[in-house]
C-alpha cells in the first residue's frame, strides 16, 4: 500500500520510500559503469549480460522459492519477463555499451514510454492524449540531439540500434504486462503476481535463455582474475563483476520494488528518471565518456518527454480490470504503474 496519511509511520515510510527509489536509481545507473571496463578488457557483452543474470538468480533464488506459486498461477508474464525485461533488454544494452557512451544508451532505452503510445495508437487503434503525444514529440526531439542527427550521426549507427533493441523488448514487456496483468470482461480475476517473485523468476528465466545464445562456457573467465581500466585507473574484475551482480541487479531491482510499494507510482516514476542522469554523470567521471551542451539538453527532453508519456498512457481497455502489481527493474505494470525502467 502506498503511504498517503500524515502520520508519523507514513511519514516514515514515505521518507524510506524515497531513499530506497534512489539507491534503486543509483544502482541500476551504476550497471553501464561497471560493465564497459569488463567489455573493453575482453569479455564479450552476451557473456556479461549472463553473469549479470545467473548471479543475481542464484542470489534471489529463495525469493523464488517463496514466489513458486507464480510459475503455475503467471507462467507467461514470468516468460515474458525473463525473455525480454531480462535477457532482451540487457543482451542490447551491454552490447550496445561496446560500441557507444554508457549514457546514449540508456537515454535511447528511455524512448520505451513514447514507443508504447505508438503501439496503443495504430496497433490497438485507442486514443492518446494530447499531453502524450507531446512527451512523445519531447522524447524523440531530444535523442535527435543526443545523437547529433544533423552531424550525419557521429555516433556508432551500430551501437544506436541495439539500444534502440533494448527499447523495443522494453516496449514488448510493456504491452505483455498490460495483458498479463488484466482479466477480460467475464474471466475470474487473479490474485495479483508479487513483484519480487516475477523478478526472481525473470532473472532465472533470462539467465537460462541467455546461456542457450551466450555460450558462456566459451566465456574468457582470466578477463575476472586481471584488472580492468577504468578512465585509466585499475579496478579488479571480479569486484566489478562482484558490483554488477550484488548491487546493479540484486540490491537494484529488490529496493526499486519495496520504493515503489512505499511511494505513489508518480512519485517511484520522478525518482526512477534520475537513472539515466546517475549513469551519465557516472560514466562522465569514472570513464571519461563527455557528453556535449547539446547532447546533455537533449537527453534532459529525452527525460522529460518519457515521463510525460508514462504519466498519459492510456490503461486497460474498459470492461478490463486491473489486477497486476507493479513490477520495478520491468516498467511493466499495467496504467500509471508504469515507472521504472528495466536494464
Amino acid at each position: 500500500m502506498h503511504a498517503t496519511s500524515s502520520s508519523p509511520d507514513a511519514s516514515r515510510a514515505r521518507t524510506t520510500g524515497l531513499l530506497l527509489a534512489l539507491v534503486s536509481a543509483c544502482s541500476f545507473g551504476s550497471s553501464g559503469v561497471a560493465a564497459k571496463p569488463l567489455i573493453e578488457a575482453g569479455l564479450e557483452p552476451l557473456h556479461v549480460t549472463w553473469l549479470r543474470a545467473a548471479g543475481a538468480a542464484v542470489v534471489l533464488l529463495p525469493l523464488a522459492w517463496r514466489h513458486r506459486s507464480l510459475v503455475r498461477e503467471r507462467p507467461w508474464l514470468l516468460l515474458g519477463f525473463g525473455l525480454l525485461a531480462v535477457a532482451g533488454v540487457q543482451a542490447f544494452y551491454f552490447t550496445a555499451l561496446s560500441r557507444i557512451p554508457v549514457g546514449v544508451a540508456l537515454l535511447i532505452e528511455y524512448l520505451a514510454p513514447a514507443l508504447v503510445l505508438l503501439w496503443v495508437r495504430f496497433v490497438q487503434r485507442r486514443p492518446v492524449t494530447r499531453a502524450a503525444a507531446v512527451g512523445m514529440v519531447l522524447a524523440v526531439g531530444g535523442l535527435s540531439c543526443v545523437v547529433e542527427v544533423w552531424a550525419g550521426l557521429r555516433l556508432d549507427g551500430l551501437g544506436l540500434l541495439l539500444a534502440l533493441g533494448a527499447a523495443c523488448c522494453q516496449v514488448g514487456y510493456f504491452v505483455l504486462s498490460d495483458h498479463g496483468s488484466t482479466a477480460e470482461e467475464g474471466e475470474t480475476a487473479r490474485r495479483p503476481a508479487d513483484p519480487l517473485g516475477v523478478i526472481a523468476y525473470g532473472l532465472l528465466i533470462g539467465a537460462l535463455a541467455l546461456t542457450v545464445i551466450a555460450r558462456p562456457w566459451n566465456t574468457d573467465w582470466a578477463v575476472l582474475s586481471r584488472s580492468a581500466a577504468m578512465d585509466g585507473t585499475d579496478v579488479s574484475g571480479l569486484v566489478l563483476l562482484a558490483w554488477i551482480v550484488l548491487v546493479a541487479t540484486a540490491t537494484a531491482y529488490v529496493t526499486g520494488v519495496v520504493s515503489v510499494r512505499l511511494l505513489s507510482p508518480p512519485v517511484a516514476g520522478v525518482v526512477a528518471c534520475l537513472e539515466a542522469v546517475i549513469a551519465t554523470v557516472l560514466a562522465w567521471v569514472l570513464l571519461g565518456e563527455h557528453l556535449t551542451a547539446v547532447q546533455l539538453a537533449g537527453g534532459a527532453l529525452v527525460l522529460v518527454g518519457a515521463f510525460i508519456a508514462q504519466r498519459s498512457t492510456p490503461g486497460p481497455q474498459p470492461g478490463a480490470t486491473a489486477s497486476g502489481a507493479p513490477v520495478a527493474g520491468s516498467a511493466g505494470a499495467p496504467e500509471a504503474d508504469r515507472d521504472v525502467s528495466a536494464r
